[in-house]
């Protein structure tokens, strides 16, 4: 990893770190799901593509739907980057930067295998105060870093938070 890398990754963990932090619900429940689901949707649509989306709650799917032709691998994709953020409690993307960081596997690390868990961007922890990560909301369809930033950026519009000063730059 170059030092100009190493410096925007440690950048993105400062950001993601940050958005981790400040979207926070207050509560959650299916309208919420439903909620995120629908604007990511009408995201979807206006983007053209491929989209998927995946709402799960204590690792039951409440919500999964698809925008364009979507394939049995973009479902691989959530499945494996769920499983990520649900272990860990954090963004996939995060703890893809954090191994990249340390020049290390997640398999090497943790013991955790590939062809269950991936460290690609797109899945984040679905955050309650006092109650911890209950879930996890997770992307694919877009390159990594555009899937965790429109994972984020649906939560800061349920959520009615700006999240502006700590987007991916």
């Amino acid at each position: 990893m170059s030092h100009g890398e190493d410096l925007s990754h440690t950048e993105d963990l400062r950001r993601i770190a940050a958005q981790e932090q400040r979207l926070v619900f207050d509560r959650f429940s299916h309208e919420v799901a439903w909620a995120l689901g629908g604007w990511l949707r009408q995201a979807g649509l206006e983007r053209g593509g491929v989209l998927v989306v995946d709402v799960s709650l204590h690792r039951q799917q409440v919500l999964r739907l698809a925008v364009g032709p979507a394939t049995p691998d973009h479902d691989d994709w959530i499945r494996r980057k769920r499983n990520t953020t649900l272990h860990f409690a954090r963004s996939s993307y995060a703890i893809g930067l954090n191994l990249a960081q340390q020049g290390t596997t997640l398999e090497a690390k943790s013991g955790l295998a590939h062809r269950d868990y991936a460290t690609h961007g797109g899945s984040v922890p679905l955050v309650v105060a006092g109650a911890g990560c209950i879930g996890a909301l997770t992307v694919s369809g877009l390159p990594q870093r555009e899937d965790h930033a429109l994972a984020m950026a649906a939560l800061a519009h349920v959520q009615g938070r700006d999240i502006s000063d700590i987007t991916l730059a």
